[in-house]
């Protein structure tokens, strides 16, 4: 039981809430109450993601992937400027959790085979088990694993490599130069196939329609290419702009292409047909990295301010937005990421599957910054409405749902909910306590908190009664043949023997089954000597002894006209008679 509840201003100390929640009385069970609230400071539900740590052992990362299967963090990475006597370019492989470096792969072939040191600019696929594919300038495909000493790779014949991405089979990648697109094998790097476009340097694959985005940034267009036949498909156009050059991904669960251009992304559905366009950032801020979950729904895309003062909007701030992919709507707050800019090359994304944690680079400043999904306390119950009786002990108890777990704390309020102060001590997800007089009319709510904001529950109303008294009363010490009859219901008249209990020798003992004008027990106080069996069914008239029967107001007698035999018991009700008084 927590303590009572003074109104004393002043919040109390929270702890964790639990979830799993019962509104009960000790006086009476009643119904749980629907789901509900007043809300908080933000909308119940709402989703935002909030910066947990950023590292700053990897160089100036360029490129992340977090391995599905070992859970590692990957990161591609060249030297900072300002630091270039250390060995931070190549394949670094961190913790998630706190950044800690695994090891590093630095070393890989050269266009003669020769091990040097190698940036590594992208991260192409997942090796099974553990460790990635790769590309290092400027032409080499290569990879490692965590604890390897050096990388293997070979060298693509032709330009140098502006895109990747996983190929059709386990052994391929796919390639782009310029506007070449290749299918290239991984240990030999020897090309399978090839397609020249008309233009354009990135892309994107869609390995479960077996479609290849190809984006023309130049001519304002991306062609579809079919990997079956390796041709193009469909010319699709685009808005047209400044051309500046961003990303092309596919979100894998819809097909839906999605090219950053410009200060925007322009999405077209898997067939071509556009869906919309997605604004985020401020002022000039670029799209430049995305990622996507299939398992929210939602696209993670990263803005880099331009890092040019000069420019109008610039202010060298970037951000990371969330957004529905099946209608382009926000999902989440966006995050603001201070000092990203695009000045030192574009940022990389990484999507933990489910969305839990999103990992972000900022080339500029070296730093991974690493985010955790928030929900706002979404209220599920709300406590109910309750009328007691003063001494009854009352429990009220809440419900709600956010991630991290909500902690909660009971609020009262003695102003009919103009004003609410926090109980003292109440931190707990049911709130018990016995009900005063002075609590009639009190509001109570439970306010439940996280990282994300605050939620409130709608209040409940407490209206208390007066002590029940029903169950009280001064028994008569003896019983009398009157009491028997009483019990029975077969006995008892409305004249001397029971009518005035103030006079009567034996206390009105018979009354309860004497006439309607009498109220189950003597209309005065209860005899001296009457007996613990009068006491059963009324007792004296001015607290009967019956409890639950004496308080409804039905005559003893309504008991289905049966009697009432207590004698297999061993309770035997013999009427003691004393002589009557005479007067005068």
């Amino acid at each position: 039981m927590t303590p009572r509840h003074p109104l004393t201003p002043g919040r109390a100390g929270t702890a964790s809430a639990a979830l799993a929640l019962v509104l009960a009385s000790a006086a009476a069970g009643s119904p749980v109450s629907a789901a509900g609230g007043e809300g908080g400071e933000v909308p119940q539900g709402t989703v935002v993601y909030r910066v947990t740590a950023q590292f700053t052992t990897a160089g100036r990362a360029r490129a992340l992937l977090l391995h599905p299967d070992s859970k590692k963090l990957y990161v591609g990475s060249d030297d900072l400027p300002e630091t270039t006597q250390a060995t931070e370019s190549g394949l670094h492989v961190l913790e998630p959790a706190d950044g800690k470096v695994r090891s590093t792969v630095s070393q890989a072939p050269g266009p003669t085979g020769t091990l040097g040191r190698r940036a590594v600019r992208q991260l192409v696929a997942p090796l099974p088990g553990d460790g990635a594919v790769f590309v290092y300038p400027l032409r080499g495909i290569g990879t490692a694993k965590d604890g390897d000493a050096a990388a293997a790779g070979a060298w693509v014949p032709g330009g140098p490599v502006t895109d990747a991405a996983p190929g059709p089979t386990a052994s391929t990648v796919l390639v782009a130069q310029g506007s070449v697109l290749s299918e290239v094998d991984i240990a030999t790097a020897a090309v399978k196939r090839s397609l020249t476009l008309e233009g354009g340097e990135r892309f994107a694959y869609d390995r479960a329609r077996g479609t290849v985005w190809f984006t023309d940034f130049g001519n304002r267009r991306t062609y579809r290419v079919d990997l079956a036949s390796f041709t193009v498909t469909a010319t699709v156009e685009l808005p047209a702009g400044e051309s500046s050059a961003g990303f092309t991904e596919v979100d894998p669960e819809t097909g839906a292409v999605w090219v950053a251009l410009d200060t925007s992304v322009v999405v077209h559905d898997a067939a071509g047909k556009p869906m919309g366009t997605v604004k985020g950032g401020a002022g000039a801020d670029m799209p430049r990295a995305a990622g996507f979950d299939a398992a929210t729904h939602e696209a993670f895309v990263v803005w880099q301010d331009p890092g040019d003062t000069s420019q109008p909007g610039s202010d060298g701030d970037g951000a990371l937005t969330v957004h529905r992919t099946r209608d382009l709507k926000e999902a989440a707050a966006p995050v603001v990421l201070p000092g990203n800019h695009a000045q030192s090359g574009s940022a990389a994304v990484a999507v933990q599957p489910g969305g839990a944690t999103v990992f972000v680079s900022d080339p500029a400043a070296g730093r991974i910054t690493r985010l955790e999904r928030s929900t706002s306390p979404r209220i599920t119950r709300s406590p109910e409405d309750r009328t007691v009786a003063a001494g009854a002990e009352v429990a009220l108890t809440a419900q709600a749902e956010g991630t991290p777990a909500p902690t909660v704390v009971w609020q009262v309020s003695a102003d009919a909910g103009r004003t609410w102060q926090a109980v003292p001590g109440a931190t707990s997800a049911t709130y018990s306590f016995k009900a005063a007089a002075a609590d009639n009319g009190r509001r109570y709510r439970a306010e439940f908190t996280n990282d994300a904001g605050v939620g409130r529950t709608a209040p409940a109303t407490l209206t208390v009664t007066a002590a029940d008294t029903t169950t009280g009363g001064t028994a008569p010490t003896t019983g009398g043949t009157s009491g028997t009859d009483a019990a029975s219901g077969t006995s008892g008249t409305s004249g001397t023997s029971g009518t005035d209990g103030s006079t009567a020798a034996d206390g009105g003992a018979g009354s309860a089954g004497g006439s309607a004008g009498s109220s189950v027990g003597g209309s005065g106080a209860a005899g001296s000597d009457g007996g613990a069996s009068g006491a059963t069914v009324g007792g004296a008239g001015t607290t009967p002894a019956g409890g639950a029967l004496a308080s409804t107001g039905t005559a003893v007698a309504s008991l289905a006209g049966g009697a009432l035999v207590l004698t297999a018991a061993g309770w035997v009700l013999v009427r003691r008679t004393r002589p009557r008084r005479t007067t005068g």
